[in-house]
């Protein structure tokens, strides 16, 4: 007996290493937990109140209602959609371009399940987030003139036919994008190209707003404005830093190098409305700071500051010559400058991306046997792929709805206001 206690304890003392490890590999870490938690909460107060008041601001005191409405009204329905399909469709199967339905209504999950060192039901929320913020962008290339009915409809077919495909070939293991090693660390491709070419198909397609390019059209507070800019800003750190989907040092990178692009971007817009015309803007440093924000997504889990500050300089100016100048050139009404902001900054910054992730430049490095011109091609394929993706979908959606009920409301409810023709209320006594 003496004899197999010693054997017995001999053998566990040789497996107990490997024991620890294997339990170590899949047990919950409380630190990754709470930031995760907290990253989660930053990027839903992203959307409500953050994109909201950014928006509510931004359009004229009749529409405030509206956009507040869209936005809100989005956040439920695509939380709901994540849960009974749109998660399992995202994150499962083998496929390069969509998963399948064995996740459906999140039927596996468990108070137990882990995703890496989370709790699943923590990642499942953390990317929910994404998934409202992403349609909700789109709302802004068409406000003030679009039917909420019209709306509704073409968030709920672009989520199934854009948004999941779109994280499933960026994201999933064996997503198409991963043939090309492309770098999107937090949704440059994901969230910002494909909402960004959505909305610029929508606004062509549902026209100008009345006057639109005969007088300017101003926002009716720019103090909502800023605050809804001031929120981004923060809960950007949970956007960027909260996709490690850890709490260790890339994703202290990753909110480092957010903050530096951020910065960048909303001094150099400043600087150019200064030399420009002599004064700057609040509008203009407000809207600089999120065309950082923007490109700085896709590299930031593999940017260094030098790569921040390049990102944040080049995409201001970029957004800056789009939104501002090509915009009006071509008399574009994306009215709140989905395209010119979010399109334009997530495309420099996605295949800069390709660039910055140098190790010349503080990067994280490439891949084995991938060299800068390598890594720039895939993160361009990407971008092609996403824009045509998107740019086609949302196409036959627009066409698909107008036909069905139509787009746009009639003229007397878009000179009313959307407030009243749509919702029959007054964001202020007129």
């Amino acid at each position: 007996m003496k004899r197999f206690s010693a054997f017995a304890a001999t053998v566990v003392a040789l497996a107990l290493p490997s024991l620890v490890h294997a339990q170590e590999q899949a047990s919950l870490n409380a630190g990754d937990t709470a930031w995760m938690i907290v990253a989660t909460a930053l990027v839903l107060f992203m959307t409500l109140p953050g994109l909201s008041l950014f928006y509510g601001g931004l359009v004229r005191a009749k529409n405030v209602l509206s956009i507040l409405m869209q936005c809100f009204a989005i956040c439920a329905v695509m939380s709901l959609l994540w849960v009974i399909f749109g998660y399992s469709l995202a994150v499962t199967g083998t496929g390069p371009f969509i998963g399948g339905l064995e996740f459906a209504f999140l039927k596996h999950l468990t108070v137990d399940s882990l995703s890496g060192t989370i709790p699943e039901s923590v990642f499942v929320t953390f990317q929910m987030t994404f998934a409202i913020i992403t349609p909700a962008l789109i709302v802004g290339a068409f406000a003030e003139r679009i039917k909420f009915s019209a709306v509704m409809l073409f968030s709920i077919g672009w989520f199934v036919l854009s948004y999941i495909p779109i994280w499933h070939m960026a994201w999933s293991e064996h997503g198409f994008f991963h043939n090309w090693s492309v770098m999107d660390f937090a949704g440059g491709t994901v969230v910002h190209i494909n909402a960004a070419m959505a909305g610029l198909v929508g606004c062509l397609m549902v026209g100008r707003r009345k006057g639109a390019f005969a007088e300017p059209i101003k926002p009716h507070s720019l103090p909502l404005t800023v605050v809804g800019a001031s929120m981004l800003w923060v809960g950007w750190f949970g956007f960027n830093a909260g996709s490690a989907v850890a709490a260790d040092g890339t994703a202290g990178m990753a909110m480092l190098v957010t903050q530096i692009a951020c910065a960048t971007s909303a001094v150099v817009w400043m600087l150019i409305e200064w030399l420009k015309h002599g004064k700057a803007s609040v509008l203009g440093i407000a809207t600089g700071a999120v065309a950082g924000l923007v490109a700085i997504t896709p590299a930031s889990g593999n940017a260094g500051p030098m790569g921040a500050i390049l990102i944040g300089a080049a995409s201001s100016v970029c957004c800056y010559l789009v939104a501002v100048k090509l915009k009006f050139a071509l008399k574009i009404d994306d009215s709140l400058d989905v395209f010119g902001v979010h399109g334009i900054g997530g495309i420099v910054g996605a295949i800069l991306t390709g660039v910055v992730a140098s190790e010349s430049f503080g990067g994280t490095g490439y891949g084995e046997g991938i060299t800068m011109l390598a890594q720039v091609w895939g993160q361009f394929v990407s971008v092609v792929i996403t824009i045509v993706w998107s740019g086609v979908v949302s196409l036959i959606l627009f066409f698909l709805i107008d036909k069905a009920i139509g787009l746009r409301v009639d003229n007397d409810s878009e000179l009313k206001g959307l407030d009243l023709s749509e919702h029959d209320e007054q964001g202020y006594e007129m």
